[in-house]
Order: structure tokens, then sequence, then C-alpha cells
């Protein structure tokens, strides 16, 4: 987890506190919300001491009335803070999107060359998405859920301390228990996004290329290398499932244990004449209202573990320096007589692979040359270097006697035919 608080950082400063009006517009909603959740539970020891016990009538319509009031008020505040925390989530996106298209559009060739398609469109698409859900179901998730839940502990307390003590023993050994799951499933998540980008990018080549795998006759090797990644992904998410669900029946059995304690020793405190029927209900109902949120709270872990998988990746993409960039001091290109000089050049591809070595020549202005040779002579190379593509292994390219390392990407490149 330690890795996880810079991205939580990161990711707060950059994307999630430039909205911060609407984020504390609708924490004061979800405190609304979970306020009436706790006057729900509050509101039950009235309706069986007052209304069924007691027999009160008098009590009837304004418990009646109360009852509507709570629900209308936690019904608008729900829907006001799902509204705005989507509206936010999506803008967070929208935040990461247009940075991730600004900074590749300068990125290098090299980096395109170097980096699968599909894997590049995973991130705008997948990880994006899941970075959507981690911020919307985050703030949501731990904001809602522990301003409800402490509501209803606060009502537990108030209407038995003791009780309350012996029973909410449950929240932390959950909390602890799903915490550990989280880990595992970022794992997954990191693995699976992996393979879907990798799925992505061979569905690519394998459409654009239809025709020559039509004319070789690679269908079935085609067949056999996207059905590899295809189980790779069911495989994952299998697992992925499995891991989630193993909290439901742990979430179950602690419940079950506190719901005997309540009963046992609630129950007995009623029969004994020191509590009343309407606060022992009241306390149960607290209890059952605040156990789901608890359940979200943690669950909401492995949901945060997946996006922290997603954010990682987008933030190693977006912390990619280019390579390709204007020196200090670089001068403005000066073409009035755009002689291109090659001085024994040589470069080497990324990769390892030689591509030119020790290769000179000029190209003396208004005159056109021709580069012929066999596919991988280099051709392609040579033009990719003149606007820097790509910068010389060894030696130098001039133009008009500037070394084009020495002068500004932008003039450089504006005057490129």
């Amino acid at each position: 987890m330690t890795g996880s608080v810079p991205l939580v950082r990161r990711l707060a400063k950059a994307y999630v506190i430039p909205h911060w009006r609407n984020l504390v517009l609708a924490m004061a909603l979800m405190l609304v919300a979970a306020a009436m959740t706790g006057s729900m539970a509050k509101l039950m020891e009235p309706i069986i001491d007052k209304v069924f016990t007691a027999k009160d009538s008098t009590m009837l319509w304004p418990v009646a009335i109360g009852v509507l009031v709570v629900f209308a008020l936690r019904g608008t505040a729900t829907y006001g803070y799902s509204v705005m925390m989507n509206t936010m989530g999506q803008q967070v996106v929208s935040d990461i999107n247009r940075d991730m298209f600004a900074h590749l559009v300068y990125a290098d060739l090299a980096y395109f060359h170097g980096s699968q398609s599909g894997q590049l469109l995973s991130r705008f698409i997948s990880d994006t998405a899941m970075v959507r859900s981690a911020v919307i179901e985050s703030l949501t998730g731990a904001g809602k859920n522990t301003f409800t839940v402490i509501a209803l502990i606060g009502v537990m307390f108030y209407q038995d301390w003791r009780l309350a003590l012996a029973s909410i023993f449950v929240f932390p050994l959950e909390a602890l228990f799903v915490g550990r799951l989280g880990r595992k499933l970022r794992k997954v998540s990191t693995s699976m996004q992996v393979e879907t980008g990798d799925l992505s990018s061979m569905l690519n080549q394998s459409f654009q290329g239809n025709r020559h795998v039509k004319s070789y006759g690679m269908e079935e090797y085609e067949k056999t290398r996207i059905n590899r990644i295809i189980d790779n992904i069911f495989r994952l998410m299998n697992k992925s499932f499995r891991v989630s669900a193993v909290a439901a029946p742990v979430s179950e059995v602690l419940s079950g244990l506190a719901i005997v304690t309540i009963v046992v020793y609630g129950g007995h405190q009623v029969i004994s004449g020191v509590s009343t029927a309407g606060k022992l209900f009241s306390f149960i109902t607290a209890f059952l209202l605040a156990f789901e949120p608890m359940k979200r709270l943690a669950k909401l872990n492995n949901v945060m573990q997946m996006g922290l998988a997603a954010i990682d990746r987008l933030f190693k993409m977006l912390d990619t320096k280019p390579a390709i960039c204007d020196k200090p001091g670089a001068a403005v290109l000066n073409v009035a007589s755009p002689v291109v000089t090659f001085e024994n050049v040589g470069f080497t591809y990324p990769d390892g692979s030689e591509a030119l070595r020790g290769v000179s020549f000029e190209v003396p202005a208004g005159k056109t040359v021709a580069l012929v040779g066999e596919s991988g002579a280099g051709k392609s190379t040579i033009l990719n270097l003149i606007p820097r593509f790509y910068d010389v292994t060894s030696g130098a390219i001039k133009i008009s006697g500037q070394d084009v390392r020495d002068v500004t990407l932008a003039s450089l490149r504006k005057n490129m035919a």
C-alpha cells in the first residue's frame, strides 16, 4: 500500500482538487443522506414503543410524517450527490484523456514504434474507465458510507453503549480481511489490462492484415494466437471473481455472530425490564443498516486497487519524456541555401538493429536526389533522420551548415516539404 499513497496524492492534486467545489457540495449532500439514515433507525423506537406497544394514537401521524420527510430528504440528497459525483468522475477522465493525447502527440516516433497501438488504445478506453469507477466509487463510497456508518453507530451507542461495544467487533475484522483481498485484486487487474491491450493490438493487426492472412493460409495460426489471449483473460477474470467472492461468506459469518450477540444480550435486557422493545429494535435496525455500508467500505479497497493499477500505467506513460527535444539555446534554422549534408552518419534502432553505418553524401540546393536500394537498406531511415524523428547514433546531419540537433524542432520541421 506504500506505493499507493503517491499515486493517490498525485491523482488528487492533478485531477480531483480542481473540481473541489463540486466535491464539497456532494459531501454536504452525503452528510444529509447519512443523517437521514440514522434518523430512520432512531424512528423505530417511537414506532414500536409508542404506536405498536402503547397504542398511542396521537403519535401515529407525527411518526408517519417524520418517516415520509426522512425518506424524501434522503432520496433528494442521494440524487444530488450521485449526479455530482458522476459528473466529476467523467470530468477527471476527460482531463486525463486530454493530457494523455497532448503528451502522445509530442512523443517521439520511437515511442510509437515501440508501443503496440492496442496497448495505447487500452490506456484511453479501458484504463480511464477503471479510473472513473475508482474515483466515483472511492469518493462516493468513502464519503457516503463513512458518514452513514458514523451516524448509525452513534444511534447504537445512544441506545445502548455496552451492546454497541459488544457488537461492532465485526467491522474492523471485515475491513482487515477485505483489505488483504484488495492487494491480490490489484495484481490480477494489472495482468488483465495487459492482456486486454494485447488482444486489442492483435485484433487490429489481424483485421488490417486480413489480405496477408488469407494469402498465406494463416487463419488457423491467427485463431490459435487470439484464442490464447482470450483464454488468459478468461482465467484472470475468473480469478478476480473468486477473490472478490471470498468476502461474502466471511461477512455472513461475522454478521451472524454479531446478531447472536445482540439478540441474546438485548433480549435479556428487555426481558429484565432494563430496556424496551423499541430501543432494541432501533438498535438492531441501526446495526443492520450500518453493516451494508461497512461491507461496501471494506470492498471499496478492491475497486481502489484496480483503479490504482490503471492510474499507475497512465502516469508511467505521462512520465515518459521525449528523447528528441530542443537543446538549451537552440537556434532557428536558416534555410537561405538549403544544402543537406550527411557526415559519416550511423544509426541503430532502440531494439539494437543497425540501419546505417558511415553514410556520407551531400544534396546541393535545388537538386533532386533519388535513394535507391532494397527493402531494409535504410532509405526510410535517412528520411526520418533529417526532420529528427530519430537522432543519429554517430556522425552529423547538417542543413546549410547547421547541425539539425542544434536548431529548434519547430523551425526544422516547418521548413520540411
